[in-house]
Parts: C-alpha cells; structure tokens; sequence
C-alpha cells in the first residue's frame, strides 16, 4: 500500500483542537494513522507552537501540550534544503517546503482549511504529483 504523505496547515490543527467533532480533527488522526505519514519541519511546528498558544483561541494548555505531543511523537521530521517563495502568503512558503523536501519523485499533499463560515470548515487539498 502507497502511504499518503501529507503537511498539514496551521488551520487544520487550530481547528482540530477547537471542534473536537469538526473535519479537521479527522483529517489530523487520518495523517498520524498509517498508512498515511504526517511531515512537519521545524519552522512548521513552531508556527503549531505559536499560534496554539494564542490567548484569543483560549484553548487550554494542557490540550495545547496534548496536540503538540501527538504530532511530534507521529510525525515524521524534514529539513528544507533551501527556501521556496512561491505562496501568495510567505508565511505558507514553510508548508510548500515540507511538501517539496518529503521526496521529489514521490507525490506528496498538503491540507489546508479554508473558514466558510463559523460554524463550517472546508478542507483544501493541493497535490503535488
């Protein structure tokens, strides 16, 4: 079986800690579940670290810590070779790096969610083949 290698954007896990019942918490089990293979890189999880612990979220710290402990101890860890200026946002370009650096021969996605409406997220997928 083909893992998925997936990177997640900072929105889907800020989602996923704040609608325990939401799409985004699916997809974030589905990408620390085998045979799929979650990717971070270091700029990756920090920007997890910093925006979790944003006050106006008030998402508590203990889940804070439980989300972070999860993802580091499945994910498996990239280091971008060089730097990629590509998104409409630099602040994506970490995502686009993980993506990249995974393999260059072997597909890989990247999620995204994109807020409809506050009750309501959709998920983005990019694949890069």
């Amino acid at each position: 079986m083909i893992p998925l290698r997936l990177v997640l954007d900072t929105n889907v896990v800020i989602s996923a800690a704040l609608k325990p019942d939401g799409l985004q918490r699916t997809v974030l089990i589905l990408a620390i579940t085998k045979p799929a293979r979650l990717y971070i890189s270091d700029a990756i999880l920090a920007e997890y670290r910093e925006v979790l612990a944003r006050p106006e979220l008030k998402i508590r710290k203990g889940l804070r810590q439980q989300f972070l402990q999860l993802i580091r101890s499945h994910a498996h860890r990239v280091a971008p070779s060089r730097p990629i200026h590509v998104a409409k946002d630099p602040d994506d370009d970490k995502f686009l790096e993980g993506v990249f650096c995974i393999s260059p021969q072997k597909p890989s996605i990247l999620i995204q969610a994109t807020r409809v409406s506050p009750q309501k997220g959709v998920v983005d997928v990019w694949l890069r083949a």
